[in-house]
């Protein structure tokens, strides 16, 4: 099946479990893959005929910097639900990633991949 790819969305938010994290916030990086039939939209050359990405982008843009999550899971459930429910596309793999979590030891990033619809 085709894809439309979205990599390295970044956005400064408020999610986590600790205060401290509610209340500075930090950076999270969001990819997308969102699963649909691109031929058409690849001989007709219109964006009628695919997703247009600025939309995509504000939907995740308006999660992510939306109300606090408590869970990187349950931000990528809301992602994912809402591409599912606004857009033609079939399925949809989400992956949050915390940057630099507050997390004792030497870690660059955790992050949640969900899949979602008809992509199995």
């Amino acid at each position: 099946m085709d894809k439309i790819i979205f990599q390295g969305m970044q956005f400064y938010a408020y999610h986590g479990v600790f205060e401290e994290e509610n209340r500075l916030g930090q950076k999270f990086e969001v990819d997308l893959e969102l699963f649909l039939n691109l031929k058409k939209a690849g001989t007709s050359d219109c964006l009628e005929d695919t997703v247009n990405y600025a939309k995509v982008y504000q939907v995740t843009k308006n999660f992510v910097m939306g109300t606090p999550k408590k869970l990187l899971e349950s931000l990528a459930e809301s992602i994912a639900n809402e591409i599912l429910s606004t857009f033609p596309v079939q399925g949809v793999i989400v992956r949050v990633r915390k940057l630099q979590p507050p997390i004792p030891g030497h870690l660059q990033s955790v992050a949640v991949e969900i899949k979602r619809g008809k992509i199995e």
